[in-house]
């Protein structure tokens, strides 16, 4: 368990982490404690094998998306290099850094949505300045803790440089975490309570995120309610999959959800946001917050007669 020394009359006592660890209130970024997070997958930056020359064309097409994500109700947005695959698996290319900051900084000022970052595929490092710089909300890291094999190769966590570059930039932004992330392995064999624990207790991140194996594929209703008990007062995120026929029972096991392919026209990955779809989502995630709460209540009934 991590302590922190204290000056007392002069000499050194030790204090609990955790006693000074505030649980982050939801409703203070996205004005709702259950939100609906879109992602924006922005075209391919300067330096990726995609690049296709034009910056401005990258920002349209943000803006329009964002455009979209706010007319449909969405709660908040994440912006994502998504399209610069294949990703270096730690530090990008100080251009990609630039390139993004100008889309959120753009972003921020056209609509008035909390905004978070995710840079592929995990430079938490850079994702955290570019937030600090332009007022985002919240960051989204991949691998936080631990270590995972993927198509990059084995990721390690960096919570003790990130923790610290946020108390060096004095920054407040959230940071929200992957446990046991999509498109990788654990080295191991951890399961999710455990995994949930270590990102929350030793990695100190705001919010943790839960995903199915690759992008469109939803996590399970059971790891959900491991990872919620696991997690206390931490909020869970629901990291992929989540769609108008699944969200309803996804989201009574979690507090909130990072969404993307469904709001996409058609279901596409490879299209633009489309603002009806995402005001259906929403729809759908507000029937399932209804389910939940007449059962909360329902139970509590129950319990009150008995």
């Amino acid at each position: 368990m991590p302590f922190l020394l204290t000056p007392f009359f002069g000499y050194c006592s030790y204090r609990d982490e955790s006693e000074i660890k505030t649980p982050v209130d939801l409703t203070q970024i996205f004005k709702t404690a259950n939100p609906a997070i879109g992602v924006i997958h922005l075209l391919p930056l300067p330096t990726s094998p995609r690049w296709q020359g034009d910056l401005k064309a990258i920002i349209s097409r943000a803006e329009q998306e964002a455009t979209a994500l706010a007319a449909g109700g969405i709660h908040g947005i994440i912006v994502e290099n998504f399209f610069d695959a294949p990703f270096p698996k730690s530090q990008v290319d100080p251009v990609v850094v630039s390139a993004m900051t100008v889309v959120v900084q753009r972003l921020s000022q056209l609509v008035p949505l909390p905004i978070g970052i995710n840079v592929l595929r995990n430079d938490a490092r850079s994702a955290l300045a570019i937030a600090a710089c332009t007022s985002a909300s919240f960051i989204r890291v991949n691998v936080l803790t631990g270590v995972m094999a993927t198509d990059q190769g084995l990721i390690e966590g960096q919570a003790h440089d990130l923790l610290r570059y946020r108390r060096e930039l004095g920054s407040d932004v959230k940071i929200f975490a992957d446990v046991l992330v999509k498109h990788a392995q654990p080295l191991g064999e951890p399961d999710v309570k455990t995994a949930v624990q270590e990102t929350i207790q030793r990695g100190l991140a705001d919010g943790v995120i839960v995903s199915g194996g690759m992008t469109g594929s939803p996590p399970s209703f059971a790891d959900l309610q491991a990872a919620k008990a696991a997690a206390g007062d931490t909020p869970v995120l629901i990291g992929s999959g989540a769609d108008l026929d699944n969200i309803p029972q996804l989201i009574r096991a979690a507090d909130g959800v990072i969404v993307s392919s469904s709001l996409k026209r058609k279901g596409d990955i490879q299209q633009q946001v489309d603002p009806i779809r995402s005001r259906q989502f929403v729809t759908a995630l507000s029937q399932g917050l209804s389910v939940r709460t007449e059962l909360v209540t329902g139970g509590s009934h129950s319990m009150a007669v008995k």
